[in-house]
């Protein structure tokens, strides 16, 4: 990116109670941008008429902005579209529609910005798929799928879609459902809008499957644990949408019990040589190096967030930094990644933000 690009970051945040939140006294989504130089975040804009955004998705050609509702009072969730102003950032709302299920927790957007996608935890359709206007708008569900079945855990009583997102070919839609701990596999119909099925992949019994990042060459893939606080590296084969398990990996430093800990988010850095995963209790992110070839992680280090549940995470589209939000401690905090090692190093810039759950760049000019 050049040097007169700015870089601006949307923020979305609980504003509603929820059956495990400590804080919802957010407003919407929230605007800043970030200094380059320094890592420190400036408000620029913020968001209202939108309940619990907990989860945002951003356009390739970063026109539009989509918001889920993760609301758990009302029994349906939501999917938001706004269009980007180009020079300033700003949302202006498009529309809205219903995700065919409850507690929405993950928005996507397919590699053409033909489609957007949502998984619904709670109840109703574990994951919909929604055709997009020109304008960037969200039509109704174009299709929906139901997953049947349960993990071995209590809470594992029925599919919970936490994740949907397609692989780098744009050919596969891939599902990670908590409630059975496996990746479902569908085949896009680019045409109608149709989720083909087309495979599962089996994970460990009650990892509690969480979120799933692709590697930038698009040859492995990665899954985090909520429970098992683990990240399960998967071969890729872009021609048959097949994934196989390659091995796992703890989240945790040695010693720390995966009781007291949950899997959060996953991420990977934009040169495919570092992986980080965060963990809610313990309050850390894991950095693991990537092995070029094979896909192999090395857990290399853990950072501190230097705050209180790190529900979601970001990486800069440069790879200079690394974003946390705290979500019970209201802050964002911000690192310097080290190029050569991947570890993290503390900016000193820290944002208070109320219960930030989900960081979106976007680069403008």
């Amino acid at each position: 990116m050049t040097q007169a690009q700015r870089l601006l970051l949307y923020v979305g945040t609980y504003t509603r109670p929820a059956p495990y939140l400590k804080t919802y006294s957010g407003q919407g989504i929230y605007l800043y941008s970030l200094d380059r130089v320094t890592g420190a975040l400036t408000p620029v804009s913020e968001t209202h008429g939108i309940d619990s955004p907990s989860y945002l998705a951003i356009s390739r050609d970063q026109q539009r902005l989509y918001a889920v509702s993760e609301v758990w009072l009302w029994p349906e969730g939501t999917i938001t579209a706004y269009a980007i102003d180009q020079q300033t950032g700003a949302l202006t709302y498009i529309n809205r529609q219903s995700t065919r299920g409850t507690v929405t927790a993950y928005a996507s957007v397919d590699q053409a910005d033909h489609f957007a996608f949502a998984a619904n935890y709670w109840d109703g359709e574990t994951v919909a798929v929604f055709p997009l206007r020109a304008d960037g708008g969200v039509l109704p569900a174009s299709d929906s799928v139901r997953h049947l079945g349960r993990g071995p855990k209590p809470a594992q009583d029925k599919s919970h879609g936490h994740c949907i997102v397609t692989d780098p070919t744009n050919r596969w839609v891939h599902v990670v459902d908590l409630g059975l701990d496996q990746v479902v596999t569908y085949q896009l119909d680019h045409q109608y809008g149709r989720l083909i099925p087309h495979g599962t992949t089996q994970l460990e019994a009650g990892m509690g499957a969480r979120h799933m990042v692709f590697h930038p060459n698009g040859q492995s893939a990665y899954v985090i644990g909520e429970w098992n606080s683990t990240i399960t590296a998967l071969i890729v084969n872009a021609e048959t949408g097949g994934l196989m398990p390659l091995h796992s990996v703890p989240t945790l430093p040695e010693g720390v019990s995966a009781e007291t800990s949950y899997g959060s988010d996953i991420q990977i850095h934009p040169s495919g040589k570092f992986l980080y995963g965060g963990n809610r209790g313990h309050d850390s992110l894991v950095i693991c190096a990537v092995e070029e070839g094979t896909g192999r992680l090395t857990v290399i280090g853990h950072q501190s967030t230097g705050g209180n549940f790190p529900r979601n995470f970001v990486i800069d589209p440069t790879g200079m930094y690394l974003l946390v939000g705290n979500q019970n401690s209201d802050t964002i905090v911000s690192f310097r990644i080290d190029q050569q090692t991947g570890l993290l190093e503390p900016t000193g810039q820290v944002a208070n933000v109320p219960a930030p759950v989900c960081l979106k760049f976007v680069t403008l000019g």
